[in-house]
Protein backbone atom coordinates (compact mmCIF):
# COMPACT_ATOMS: atom_id res chain seq x y z
CA UNK A 1 0.00 0.00 0.00
CA UNK A 2 2.97 2.32 0.41
CA UNK A 3 4.44 3.99 3.47
CA UNK A 4 3.21 7.17 5.11
CA UNK A 5 4.99 10.18 3.64
CA UNK A 6 5.59 13.86 4.13
CA UNK A 7 3.78 16.45 2.03
CA UNK A 8 6.56 16.32 -0.55
CA UNK A 9 6.61 12.55 -0.45
CA UNK A 10 9.91 11.20 0.99
CA UNK A 11 9.81 7.51 1.87
CA UNK A 12 10.76 5.80 5.14
CA UNK A 13 8.30 7.62 7.43
CA UNK A 14 5.72 5.44 9.16
CA UNK A 15 2.51 6.55 10.87
CA UNK A 16 3.06 7.09 14.62
CA UNK A 17 -0.48 5.82 15.45
CA UNK A 18 -0.76 8.29 18.31
CA UNK A 19 1.29 11.13 19.76
CA UNK A 20 0.60 14.23 17.70
CA UNK A 21 -1.89 12.14 15.71
CA UNK A 22 -4.56 12.76 18.36
CA UNK A 23 -4.59 16.58 17.86
CA UNK A 24 -4.66 15.86 14.10
CA UNK A 25 -7.68 13.57 14.69
CA UNK A 26 -9.42 16.33 16.68
CA UNK A 27 -8.81 18.80 13.84
CA UNK A 28 -10.21 16.30 11.33
CA UNK A 29 -13.27 15.79 13.58
CA UNK A 30 -13.99 19.54 13.57
CA UNK A 31 -13.39 19.93 9.82
CA UNK A 32 -15.63 16.94 8.97
CA UNK A 33 -18.34 18.41 11.20
CA UNK A 34 -18.23 21.80 9.50
CA UNK A 35 -18.02 20.34 5.97
CA UNK A 36 -21.03 18.01 6.18
CA UNK A 37 -23.23 19.86 8.70
CA UNK A 38 -22.81 23.44 7.43
CA UNK A 39 -24.88 23.07 4.20
CA UNK A 40 -27.79 21.72 6.29
CA UNK A 41 -27.33 24.31 9.07
CA UNK A 42 -27.57 27.19 6.57
CA UNK A 43 -31.06 25.95 5.56
CA UNK A 44 -32.34 27.22 8.95
CA UNK A 45 -32.14 30.78 7.53
CA UNK A 46 -34.05 30.00 4.30
CA UNK A 47 -37.48 31.27 5.45
CA UNK A 48 -36.05 34.65 6.40
CA UNK A 49 -34.12 34.83 3.12
CA UNK A 50 -37.32 34.12 1.19
CA UNK A 51 -39.04 37.09 2.90
CA UNK A 52 -35.97 39.36 2.54
CA UNK A 53 -35.36 38.81 -1.19
CA UNK A 54 -38.91 37.83 -2.26
CA UNK A 55 -37.80 34.52 -3.81
CA UNK A 56 -39.07 30.93 -3.72
CA UNK A 57 -37.83 27.97 -1.68
CA UNK A 58 -36.24 26.41 -4.77
CA UNK A 59 -34.15 29.60 -5.22
CA UNK A 60 -32.77 29.44 -1.68
CA UNK A 61 -32.18 25.67 -1.95
CA UNK A 62 -29.55 26.43 -4.61
CA UNK A 63 -27.32 27.90 -1.86
CA UNK A 64 -26.87 24.46 -0.23
CA UNK A 65 -26.63 22.76 -3.63
CA UNK A 66 -23.83 25.05 -4.83
CA UNK A 67 -22.04 24.69 -1.48
CA UNK A 68 -22.14 20.87 -1.74
CA UNK A 69 -21.12 20.98 -5.41
CA UNK A 70 -18.05 23.03 -4.49
CA UNK A 71 -17.23 20.70 -1.57
CA UNK A 72 -17.23 17.64 -3.86
CA UNK A 73 -16.48 19.08 -7.30
CA UNK A 74 -13.27 20.96 -6.47
CA UNK A 75 -11.57 17.74 -5.30
CA UNK A 76 -8.99 17.59 -8.14
CA UNK A 77 -8.03 21.27 -7.61
CA UNK A 78 -7.52 20.55 -3.92
CA UNK A 79 -5.38 17.50 -4.77
CA UNK A 80 -3.12 19.62 -6.98
CA UNK A 81 -2.72 22.30 -4.26
CA UNK A 82 -1.94 19.71 -1.56
CA UNK A 83 0.67 17.97 -3.72
CA UNK A 84 2.22 21.35 -4.56
CA UNK A 85 2.13 23.25 -1.24
CA UNK A 86 1.28 20.67 1.45
CA UNK A 87 -1.76 20.16 3.69
CA UNK A 88 -1.17 22.80 6.39
CA UNK A 89 -0.98 25.96 4.19
CA UNK A 90 -3.87 24.80 1.98
CA UNK A 91 -6.11 24.26 5.03
CA UNK A 92 -5.26 27.63 6.60
CA UNK A 93 -6.04 29.46 3.35
CA UNK A 94 -9.23 27.38 3.05
CA UNK A 95 -10.30 28.47 6.55
CA UNK A 96 -9.89 32.11 5.53
CA UNK A 97 -11.98 31.54 2.37
CA UNK A 98 -14.74 29.76 4.33
CA UNK A 99 -14.95 32.61 6.85
CA UNK A 100 -14.69 35.34 4.21
CA UNK A 101 -17.60 33.85 2.24
CA UNK A 102 -19.98 33.99 5.23
CA UNK A 103 -18.86 37.52 6.20
CA UNK A 104 -19.47 38.70 2.61
CA UNK A 105 -22.86 36.95 2.64
CA UNK A 106 -23.98 39.04 5.63
CA UNK A 107 -23.79 42.15 3.37
CA UNK A 108 -25.68 40.58 0.42
CA UNK A 109 -28.38 42.63 -1.32
CA UNK A 110 -29.81 39.86 -3.55
CA UNK A 111 -29.90 36.08 -3.78
CA UNK A 112 -27.16 35.91 -6.42
CA UNK A 113 -24.69 37.47 -3.98
CA UNK A 114 -25.45 34.56 -1.62
CA UNK A 115 -24.87 32.04 -4.41
CA UNK A 116 -21.38 33.45 -4.92
CA UNK A 117 -20.38 34.19 -1.31
CA UNK A 118 -21.93 31.31 0.67
CA UNK A 119 -22.09 28.79 -2.18
CA UNK A 120 -18.84 29.32 -4.12
CA UNK A 121 -16.39 30.97 -1.69
CA UNK A 122 -17.42 29.19 1.54
CA UNK A 123 -17.84 25.91 -0.37
CA UNK A 124 -14.33 26.24 -1.81
CA UNK A 125 -12.93 27.04 1.64
CA UNK A 126 -14.55 23.96 3.22
CA UNK A 127 -13.28 21.81 0.35
CA UNK A 128 -9.71 23.06 0.92
CA UNK A 129 -10.07 21.92 4.55
CA UNK A 130 -11.96 18.64 4.22
CA UNK A 131 -9.72 16.78 1.79
CA UNK A 132 -6.31 17.68 3.33
CA UNK A 133 -7.57 16.78 6.82
CA UNK A 134 -8.35 13.23 5.61
CA UNK A 135 -4.94 13.01 3.94
CA UNK A 136 -3.17 13.98 7.17
CA UNK A 137 -5.29 11.53 9.18
CA UNK A 138 -4.15 8.79 6.78
CA UNK A 139 -0.51 9.77 7.33
CA UNK A 140 -0.66 9.82 11.13
CA UNK A 141 -2.59 6.55 11.60
CA UNK A 142 -1.98 3.06 10.26
CA UNK A 143 -2.92 0.28 12.71
CA UNK A 144 -5.53 2.50 14.41
CA UNK A 145 -6.70 4.11 11.17
CA UNK A 146 -10.19 2.49 11.03
CA UNK A 147 -10.92 3.77 14.56
CA UNK A 148 -9.49 7.20 13.67
CA UNK A 149 -11.70 7.39 10.56
CA UNK A 150 -14.76 6.40 12.60
CA UNK A 151 -14.09 9.04 15.26
CA UNK A 152 -13.40 11.75 12.66
CA UNK A 153 -16.57 10.85 10.74
CA UNK A 154 -18.60 11.25 13.96
CA UNK A 155 -18.00 15.00 13.63
CA UNK A 156 -20.77 15.17 11.00
CA UNK A 157 -23.75 14.12 13.20
CA UNK A 158 -22.34 15.86 16.30
CA UNK A 159 -22.01 19.22 14.52
CA UNK A 160 -25.38 18.79 12.82
CA UNK A 161 -27.03 18.39 16.25
CA UNK A 162 -25.24 21.55 17.44
CA UNK A 163 -25.24 23.89 14.42
CA UNK A 164 -28.95 23.63 13.53
CA UNK A 165 -30.23 24.74 16.99
CA UNK A 166 -27.47 27.36 17.14
CA UNK A 167 -28.59 28.72 13.76
CA UNK A 168 -32.17 29.08 15.04
CA UNK A 169 -30.97 30.97 18.14
CA UNK A 170 -28.77 33.30 16.06
CA UNK A 171 -31.63 34.00 13.66
CA UNK A 172 -34.01 34.91 16.51
CA UNK A 173 -31.51 37.20 18.30
CA UNK A 174 -29.48 38.76 15.49
CA UNK A 175 -31.36 38.06 12.25
CA UNK A 176 -29.90 36.23 9.27
CA UNK A 177 -27.20 38.89 8.65
CA UNK A 178 -25.90 38.76 12.22
CA UNK A 179 -26.16 34.98 12.19
CA UNK A 180 -24.07 34.69 9.00
CA UNK A 181 -21.46 37.06 10.47
CA UNK A 182 -21.12 34.97 13.66
CA UNK A 183 -20.97 31.71 11.67
CA UNK A 184 -18.22 33.28 9.56
CA UNK A 185 -16.24 33.96 12.72
CA UNK A 186 -16.76 30.35 13.85
CA UNK A 187 -15.35 29.08 10.55
CA UNK A 188 -12.02 30.73 11.40
CA UNK A 189 -11.53 27.72 13.68
CA UNK A 190 -10.71 25.86 10.44
CA UNK A 191 -7.43 27.83 10.38
CA UNK A 192 -6.66 26.57 13.90
CA UNK A 193 -7.36 23.00 12.77
CA UNK A 194 -5.09 23.58 9.77
CA UNK A 195 -2.29 24.72 12.08
CA UNK A 196 -2.54 21.36 13.89
CA UNK A 197 -1.65 19.47 10.69
CA UNK A 198 2.09 19.30 11.36
CA UNK A 199 4.04 17.38 8.69
CA UNK A 200 5.70 14.20 9.91
CA UNK A 201 9.42 14.46 10.69
CA UNK A 202 11.48 11.69 9.03
CA UNK A 203 13.49 9.44 11.39
CA UNK A 204 17.25 9.96 11.87
CA UNK A 205 19.40 8.19 9.28
CA UNK A 206 22.53 6.18 9.99
CA UNK A 207 25.82 6.81 8.14
CA UNK A 208 25.13 3.87 5.80
CA UNK A 209 21.66 5.22 4.98
CA UNK A 210 23.14 8.66 4.24
CA UNK A 211 25.61 7.10 1.80
CA UNK A 212 22.77 5.25 0.06
CA UNK A 213 20.50 8.35 -0.07
CA UNK A 214 21.81 9.85 -3.37
CA UNK A 215 21.13 6.60 -5.28
CA UNK A 216 17.62 6.42 -3.79
CA UNK A 217 16.88 9.99 -4.83
CA UNK A 218 18.11 9.31 -8.36
CA UNK A 219 15.66 6.42 -8.70
CA UNK A 220 12.77 8.39 -7.24
CA UNK A 221 10.43 9.90 -9.80
CA UNK A 222 9.20 13.45 -9.61
CA UNK A 223 5.85 13.61 -7.78
CA UNK A 224 2.85 14.43 -9.99
CA UNK A 225 0.44 17.19 -8.99
CA UNK A 226 -2.53 14.98 -9.96
CA UNK A 227 -1.81 11.29 -10.43
CA UNK A 228 -4.19 9.83 -13.01
CA UNK A 229 -2.43 6.46 -12.82
CA UNK A 230 -4.95 5.50 -10.09
CA UNK A 231 -7.39 4.74 -12.93
CA UNK A 232 -5.16 1.79 -13.87
CA UNK A 233 -6.01 0.24 -10.51
CA UNK A 234 -9.03 -2.07 -10.89
CA UNK A 235 -9.86 -1.70 -7.20
CA UNK A 236 -10.04 2.09 -7.55
CA UNK A 237 -12.26 1.89 -10.66
CA UNK A 238 -14.67 -0.52 -8.94
CA UNK A 239 -14.77 1.68 -5.82
CA UNK A 240 -15.41 4.87 -7.85
CA UNK A 241 -18.27 3.31 -9.85
CA UNK A 242 -19.86 1.83 -6.71
CA UNK A 243 -19.50 5.07 -4.71
CA UNK A 244 -21.02 7.16 -7.52
CA UNK A 245 -24.07 4.86 -7.74
CA UNK A 246 -24.39 4.82 -3.93
CA UNK A 247 -24.43 8.63 -3.62
CA UNK A 248 -27.43 8.79 -6.00
CA UNK A 249 -29.63 7.27 -3.30
CA UNK A 250 -27.71 7.61 -0.03
CA UNK A 251 -28.71 11.21 0.80
CA UNK A 252 -32.34 10.94 -0.38
CA UNK A 253 -34.03 9.49 2.78
CA UNK A 254 -32.67 12.14 5.23
CA UNK A 255 -33.95 14.85 2.87
CA UNK A 256 -37.49 13.42 2.55
CA UNK A 257 -38.17 11.57 5.82
CA UNK A 258 -39.57 14.67 7.58
CA UNK A 259 -41.92 15.43 4.67
CA UNK A 260 -42.90 11.74 4.63
CA UNK A 261 -44.01 12.00 8.29
CA UNK A 262 -45.97 15.21 7.58
CA UNK A 263 -47.95 13.50 4.80
CA UNK A 264 -48.98 10.90 7.39
CA UNK A 265 -50.51 13.88 9.30
CA UNK A 266 -48.02 14.11 12.16
CA UNK A 267 -47.07 17.46 13.74
CA UNK A 268 -43.98 19.41 12.65
CA UNK A 269 -42.16 18.83 15.96
CA UNK A 270 -42.76 15.07 15.81
CA UNK A 271 -41.65 14.96 12.18
CA UNK A 272 -38.48 16.96 12.87
CA UNK A 273 -37.65 14.66 15.82
CA UNK A 274 -37.04 11.84 13.33
CA UNK A 275 -33.83 13.53 12.16
CA UNK A 276 -32.72 13.88 15.79
CA UNK A 277 -33.21 10.12 16.26
CA UNK A 278 -31.25 9.41 13.08
CA UNK A 279 -28.42 11.78 14.10
CA UNK A 280 -28.19 10.42 17.65
CA UNK A 281 -27.81 6.82 16.42
CA UNK A 282 -25.32 7.98 13.76
CA UNK A 283 -23.04 9.53 16.43
CA UNK A 284 -22.44 6.15 18.08
CA UNK A 285 -22.55 4.01 14.93
CA UNK A 286 -19.50 5.62 13.30
CA UNK A 287 -16.85 5.07 16.03
CA UNK A 288 -18.29 1.62 16.81
CA UNK A 289 -17.95 0.62 13.16
CA UNK A 290 -14.38 2.01 13.22
CA UNK A 291 -13.52 -0.31 16.12
CA UNK A 292 -15.00 -3.32 14.30
CA UNK A 293 -13.17 -2.45 11.05
CA UNK A 294 -9.86 -2.32 12.97
CA UNK A 295 -10.08 -5.93 14.15
CA UNK A 296 -7.41 -8.29 12.78
CA UNK A 297 -9.83 -10.59 10.97
CA UNK A 298 -12.07 -7.80 9.66
CA UNK A 299 -9.53 -5.22 8.45
CA UNK A 300 -8.19 -7.20 5.45
CA UNK A 301 -11.85 -7.63 4.42
CA UNK A 302 -13.00 -4.05 5.07
CA UNK A 303 -14.14 -3.73 1.43
CA UNK A 304 -16.73 -6.43 2.05
CA UNK A 305 -17.75 -4.82 5.35
CA UNK A 306 -18.32 -1.59 3.40
CA UNK A 307 -20.42 -3.42 0.80
CA UNK A 308 -22.43 -5.01 3.64
CA UNK A 309 -23.01 -1.52 5.14
CA UNK A 310 -24.32 -0.29 1.77
CA UNK A 311 -26.51 -3.40 1.37
CA UNK A 312 -27.87 -2.86 4.90
CA UNK A 313 -28.60 0.80 4.09
CA UNK A 314 -30.33 -0.03 0.81
CA UNK A 315 -32.49 -2.77 2.36
CA UNK A 316 -33.46 -0.34 5.15
CA UNK A 317 -34.72 2.09 2.47
CA UNK A 318 -36.69 -0.68 0.74
CA UNK A 319 -38.37 -1.82 3.95
CA UNK A 320 -38.87 1.77 5.18
CA UNK A 321 -40.77 2.66 2.01
CA UNK A 322 -43.75 0.65 3.35
CA UNK A 323 -43.96 2.63 6.64
CA UNK A 324 -47.53 3.62 7.46
CA UNK A 325 -47.26 5.14 10.96
CA UNK A 326 -44.89 7.11 13.19
CA UNK A 327 -43.48 4.08 15.06
CA UNK A 328 -42.49 2.48 11.77
CA UNK A 329 -40.68 5.68 10.73
CA UNK A 330 -38.84 5.81 14.08
CA UNK A 331 -37.71 2.18 13.56
CA UNK A 332 -36.64 3.13 10.02
CA UNK A 333 -34.57 6.08 11.33
CA UNK A 334 -32.85 3.86 13.93
CA UNK A 335 -31.76 1.25 11.36
CA UNK A 336 -30.96 3.92 8.77
CA UNK A 337 -28.80 5.74 11.36
CA UNK A 338 -26.82 2.55 12.03
CA UNK A 339 -26.24 1.77 8.35
CA UNK A 340 -25.61 5.42 7.44
CA UNK A 341 -23.02 5.66 10.22
CA UNK A 342 -21.31 2.48 8.99
CA UNK A 343 -21.08 3.87 5.46
CA UNK A 344 -19.74 7.21 6.75
CA UNK A 345 -17.06 5.51 8.87
CA UNK A 346 -15.86 3.16 6.12
CA UNK A 347 -16.04 5.07 2.84
CA UNK A 348 -12.64 6.80 3.09
CA UNK A 349 -11.01 3.99 5.10
CA UNK A 350 -11.70 1.62 2.20
CA UNK A 351 -10.34 4.11 -0.35
CA UNK A 352 -7.15 4.49 1.72
CA UNK A 353 -6.78 0.71 1.86
CA UNK A 354 -7.25 0.37 -1.93
CA UNK A 355 -4.89 3.07 -3.26
CA UNK A 356 -2.42 3.49 -0.39
CA UNK A 357 -0.99 6.63 1.16
CA UNK A 358 1.13 7.78 -1.77
CA UNK A 359 -1.78 8.09 -4.22
CA UNK A 360 -4.56 8.92 -1.75
CA UNK A 361 -4.29 12.71 -2.20
CA UNK A 362 -5.01 12.34 -5.94
CA UNK A 363 -7.51 9.48 -5.58
CA UNK A 364 -9.81 11.26 -3.11
CA UNK A 365 -9.99 14.36 -5.33
CA UNK A 366 -11.01 12.32 -8.37
CA UNK A 367 -13.56 10.28 -6.39
CA UNK A 368 -15.17 13.41 -4.92
CA UNK A 369 -15.46 14.90 -8.43
CA UNK A 370 -17.36 11.82 -9.62
CA UNK A 371 -19.58 11.90 -6.51
CA UNK A 372 -20.30 15.62 -7.05
CA UNK A 373 -22.22 14.77 -10.22
CA UNK A 374 -24.28 12.14 -8.38
CA UNK A 375 -24.94 14.49 -5.43
CA UNK A 376 -26.40 17.10 -7.78
CA UNK A 377 -28.49 14.53 -9.67
CA UNK A 378 -29.78 12.35 -6.76
CA UNK A 379 -32.09 14.50 -4.56
CA UNK A 380 -33.51 16.63 -7.44
CA UNK A 381 -34.34 13.43 -9.38
CA UNK A 382 -36.06 12.03 -6.30
CA UNK A 383 -38.06 15.27 -6.06
CA UNK A 384 -39.24 14.88 -9.66
CA UNK A 385 -40.30 11.28 -8.98
CA UNK A 386 -42.28 12.53 -5.98
CA UNK A 387 -43.96 15.25 -8.07
CA UNK A 388 -44.87 12.71 -10.77
CA UNK A 389 -46.18 9.94 -8.48
CA UNK A 390 -47.24 11.78 -5.33
CA UNK A 391 -46.02 8.84 -3.20
CA UNK A 392 -42.90 8.75 -1.02
CA UNK A 393 -42.86 4.96 -1.32
CA UNK A 394 -41.46 5.12 -4.86
CA UNK A 395 -38.78 7.64 -3.84
CA UNK A 396 -37.50 5.36 -1.05
CA UNK A 397 -37.74 2.24 -3.25
CA UNK A 398 -35.62 3.76 -6.03
CA UNK A 399 -33.10 5.16 -3.52
CA UNK A 400 -32.83 1.73 -1.87
CA UNK A 401 -32.34 -0.02 -5.22
CA UNK A 402 -29.51 2.37 -6.15
CA UNK A 403 -27.65 1.73 -2.88
CA UNK A 404 -28.17 -2.06 -3.13
CA UNK A 405 -26.81 -2.06 -6.70
CA UNK A 406 -23.71 -0.14 -5.53
CA UNK A 407 -23.14 -2.74 -2.77
CA UNK A 408 -23.34 -5.60 -5.29
CA UNK A 409 -20.98 -3.81 -7.72
CA UNK A 410 -18.37 -3.33 -4.97
CA UNK A 411 -18.63 -6.86 -3.51
CA UNK A 412 -18.76 -8.87 -6.76
CA UNK A 413 -16.30 -6.54 -8.52
CA UNK A 414 -13.68 -7.08 -5.82
CA UNK A 415 -14.36 -10.83 -5.53
CA UNK A 416 -14.11 -11.62 -9.25
CA UNK A 417 -11.79 -8.88 -10.60
CA UNK A 418 -9.19 -8.35 -7.87
CA UNK A 419 -6.46 -10.92 -7.32
CA UNK A 420 -4.65 -10.99 -3.99
CA UNK A 421 -0.92 -10.33 -4.21
CA UNK A 422 1.52 -11.61 -1.57
CA UNK A 423 3.29 -8.87 0.36
CA UNK A 424 6.81 -8.20 -0.97
CA UNK A 425 9.67 -8.49 1.53
CA UNK A 426 11.15 -5.16 0.33
CA UNK A 427 7.91 -3.37 1.12
CA UNK A 428 7.91 -4.89 4.61
CA UNK A 429 11.46 -3.68 5.19
CA UNK A 430 10.56 -0.20 3.97
CA UNK A 431 7.64 -0.03 6.42
CA UNK A 432 9.70 -1.35 9.36
CA UNK A 433 10.23 1.17 12.14
CA UNK A 434 11.90 0.91 15.54
CA UNK A 435 10.53 2.12 18.84
CA UNK A 436 13.12 4.90 18.85
CA UNK A 437 11.84 6.14 15.47
CA UNK A 438 8.26 6.12 16.79
CA UNK A 439 9.33 8.36 19.69
CA UNK A 440 11.12 10.62 17.22
CA UNK A 441 7.93 11.06 15.15
CA UNK A 442 5.91 12.13 18.20
CA UNK A 443 8.40 14.70 19.52
CA UNK A 444 7.95 18.47 18.96
CA UNK A 445 10.09 20.01 16.19
CA UNK A 446 12.24 21.94 18.73
CA UNK A 447 13.37 18.78 20.50
CA UNK A 448 14.06 17.07 17.18
CA UNK A 449 16.30 19.96 16.06
CA UNK A 450 18.24 19.84 19.34
CA UNK A 451 18.76 16.10 18.98
CA UNK A 452 19.88 16.53 15.36
CA UNK A 453 22.52 19.07 16.50
CA UNK A 454 23.72 16.60 19.13
CA UNK A 455 23.95 13.85 16.52
CA UNK A 456 26.02 16.12 14.26
CA UNK A 457 28.46 16.83 17.10
CA UNK A 458 28.80 13.12 17.85
CA UNK A 459 29.46 12.43 14.17
CA UNK A 460 32.20 15.08 14.08
CA UNK A 461 33.83 13.57 17.18
CA UNK A 462 33.68 10.09 15.64
CA UNK A 463 35.29 11.38 12.44
CA UNK A 464 38.12 13.01 14.45
CA UNK A 465 38.71 9.84 16.48
CA UNK A 466 38.76 7.80 13.28
CA UNK A 467 41.35 10.15 11.71
CA UNK A 468 43.55 10.11 14.82
CA UNK A 469 43.44 6.32 14.99
CA UNK A 470 44.33 6.09 11.29
CA UNK A 471 47.32 8.43 11.76
CA UNK A 472 48.57 6.37 14.74
CA UNK A 473 48.31 3.16 12.69
CA UNK A 474 50.27 4.79 9.85
CA UNK A 475 52.98 5.94 12.32
CA UNK A 476 53.29 2.41 13.72
CA UNK A 477 53.67 0.96 10.21
CA UNK A 478 56.44 3.47 9.46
Amino acid sequence: MGGVALDDGPSGVKAPDGGWGWPVLFGCFVITGFSYAFPKAVSVFFKELIREFNVGYSDTAWISSILLAMLYGTGPICSVLVNRFGCRPVMMVGGLFASLGMVMASFSTNIFHLYFSTGVITGLGLSLNFQPSLIMLNRYFDKKRPLANGLAAAGSPVFLCCLSPLGQILQQKYGWRGGFLILGGMLLNCCVCGALMRPLVPPKKTVDQENLQPTTLEKKQKKKLLDFSVFRDRGFLIYTIAASIMVLGLFVPPVFVVSYAKTLKYEDTESAALLSVLGFIDIFARPTCGIIAGMKWVRPRCVYLFSFAMLFNGCTDLVGSFSKDYNALVAFCIFFGISYGMVGALQFEVLMAIVGTEKFSSAIGLVLLMEAIAVLVGPPSAGRILDATGHFMYVFLIAGCEVVISALVLAFGNYFCIKKKPAEPEAKLEMAVTAAEMEQLNKPPGEVEEEEEGVKELKEENVKEHKEKKEKDEDKEK
